[in-house]
């Protein structure tokens, strides 16, 4: 369970798993990701969303060793009071961690609000989000701080997006610490 602020997701990992023969992939592990929202059906964003985490996972997870089966990633949103789709990254590479499955890298996501004054707000809340110029969030990988994905509502310049970036590989560094910590408090007990 991630919760930065207010937002909250709970992510649940299974597999990897045989999987149906519909969906079997004779190379590497097919990887599944469901978003279900707090209330309701998942609508067009969740899939949107489920897209982009599955394209990210599909970066790390060393899907090679595990060929013909199937991993089932379920996120839960138990709040959302901004950078939902941070919030996932993080609680998705949490889950993948604790499941130990084979990671190229670990990664991270950081979400930036970027104001019509021009200051870059790190993880905004909803609020903060409505009054953006541009929300901009980005997964980044833990070698070499690489961008696996990023993703843009609003316009921003190319100078705004590069600094943006700058600033979420700086966040970075923080929450590869947090990944840290954690793992170590869990596996010391």
């Amino acid at each position: 369970s991630m919760s930065p602020g207010d937002t909250s997701v709970l992510a649940g990992l299974y597999g990897p798993a045989e999987a149906k023969v519909s969906k079997e992939l004779p190379d590497r592990a097919a990887l599944e990701v469901l978003l279900r929202p707090k209330v309701g059906l998942p609508g067009v964003m969740e899939r949107s969303r489920e897209q982009l985490l599955r394209q990210t996972c599909e970066a790390v997870v060393l899907g090679m060793l595990h060929p013909r089966t199937a991993i089932t990633l379920v996120l839960q949103v138990l709040s959302d009071a901004g950078s939902l789709l941070s919030c996932c990254l993080n609680a998705t590479c949490m889950a993948l961690l604790d499941a130990g499955l084979p990671l190229a890298a670990l990664f991270c996501g950081v979400t930036c609000a970027l104001q019509p004054d021009g200051t870059i707000l790190l993880d905004p809340t909803a609020r903060q989000e409505q009054e953006a110029q541009a929300i901009l969030t980005f997964a980044i990988g833990s070698n070499d701080r690489k961008v696996l994905m990023a993703t843009t509502k609003g316009s921003c310049s190319v100078e705004e997006m590069q600094q943006c970036l700058a600033a979420a590989q700086r966040a970075a560094d923080t929450i590869f610490q947090f990944y840290r910590d954690s793992m170590c408090r869990r596996y010391s007990k």
